[in-house]
């Protein structure tokens, strides 16, 4: 143990020396973690943004079969017999309208979910506020706009005037709703959303529940009611249905690309250690002549890898951090068919698994080098062969 603090002490102290070739080591290393993470932070975000919508006690309904927001329609009978049932606190009828609205980036369009409400959907969501101007007035053409939608879309600062399916809407406040996905939508009248979107039904129900224990009996009463042709589920269940697709896939695009950059990078590690060892070839073997074993120089040698890689994995963590967590963008939400805005989320986990990539790039870097500076015959690299 002796010897290896002291080669390994020795090692370190003249990385200095050899900087040019570590940085290839820190740089290639430290470009992976950060791209690893870059991509996580997107997937968590994204997935964080309608995760934060959903409450224990509340749940959404459909019309059996739907799989989403869009394709559901509820009727009119079917709503008034579901608001009476045992369990309810507050009942939203809801309808779902999908626009075509320019982003301020690039001026292309995209598509903005209008949420048609009444009353009763403040009380089913409690968390949205509204932290500009004023709500809606019932039975006017007015809207009231998350401040994601408002940060990603044009014309929609409260006092504009904005054309939704050819009928005009103003634009009176902005509202947050916890940094859920609901603030990548716009609001309106549910009774104007109808007539203006020429719609007869609700799209689907939003519902408080008296407890989240009042969902089974809810759906037992449901299967047991053929007038009613509905299916009800908790809003965590349906918004995380609703982020797994993409989530996934971002994941595992953000595994592929870091796979490919960790080869290229364990390849560059490998090429600077043997590049390290050929250079210092009399060294290690003057040592291994006056008494130093073998196994000391392996772990040396691979410790000063590992030393390299960490840098690097703390740097490529510490970029991203500073340059992704929080950082706000969209994307489409293909089970949603529409723009969803939400902030990168660079997570703890994220870092200390980047940083564990590092440490094993790093390892298998260090170890073929190594194993031959312990090998190599002291009598030939003595004399430099």
């Amino acid at each position: 143990m002796e010897q290896i603090v002291r080669i390994s002490w020795m090692n370190l102290k003249n990385i200095t020396s050899r900087w040019a070739v570590a940085l290839v080591i820190v740089v290639g290393i430290g470009g992976v973690v950060g791209v690893l993470t870059a991509l996580l932070a997107m997937a968590e975000g994204f997935s964080s943004a309608l995760a934060s919508g959903g409450a224990a006690d509340r749940a959404i309904v459909m019309r059996d079969g739907s799989t989403g927001e869009m394709e559901s329609d509820v009727s009119i009978e079917a709503a008034a017999i579901f608001a009476d049932l045992p369990g309810i606190l507050f009942s939203s009828a809801e309808s779902y309208t999908i626009a075509d609205v320019p982003k301020k980036a690039t001026g292309t369009t995209a598509n903005l979910i209008l949420r048609g409400v009444t009353e009763s959907a403040f009380a089913v969501r409690p968390e949205v506020e509204i932290v500009e101007g004023r709500n809606f007035e019932t039975g006017r053409n007015e809207v009231i706009v998350g401040v994601t939608a408002n940060h990603e879309f044009a014309n929609l600062d409260v006092g504009d005037v904005v054309d939704f399916r050819q009928t005009e809407w103003r634009v009176v406040g902005l509202f947050e709703a916890n940094g859920s996905a609901y603030e990548s939508e716009v609001w309106l009248d549910y009774s104007v959303a109808l007539s203006a979107f020429r719609r007869f039904n609700p799209s689907t129900l939003r519902v408080r529940l008296e407890s989240p224990d009042a969902l089974g009996a809810l759906e037992q009463t449901i299967k047991d009611d053929p007038r009613l042709g509905l299916s009800i589920q908790s809003e965590e269940a349906f918004l995380s249905g609703q982020s797994s697709g993409l989530t996934q896939r971002i994941e595992i695009f953000a595994y592929i690309v870091a796979s490919t950059m960790a080869i290229g990078a364990l390849f560059a590690a490998l090429n600077t250690m043997y590049t390290a060892v050929s250079t210092r070839t009399v060294e290690i073997a003057t040592l291994r002549a006056i008494g130093f074993r073998g196994a000391s120089v392996v772990v040396s040698v691979m410790l000063e890898s590992i030393v390299l890689a960490a840098i690097g994995g703390v740097l490529g963590g510490l970029v991203a951090y500073a340059a992704f967590n929080g950082f706000t963008v969209s994307t489409l939400n293909p089970s949603a068919f529409s723009q969803v805005g939400f902030d990168f989320m660079v997570t703890p986990g994220m870092l200390v698994g980047g940083f564990a990539w590092a440490v094993v790039i790093g390892s298998l870097g260090g170890l073929f080098p190594a194993i031959k500076a312990a090998t190599l015959p002291v009598t030939v690299a003595l004399r430099g062969e």
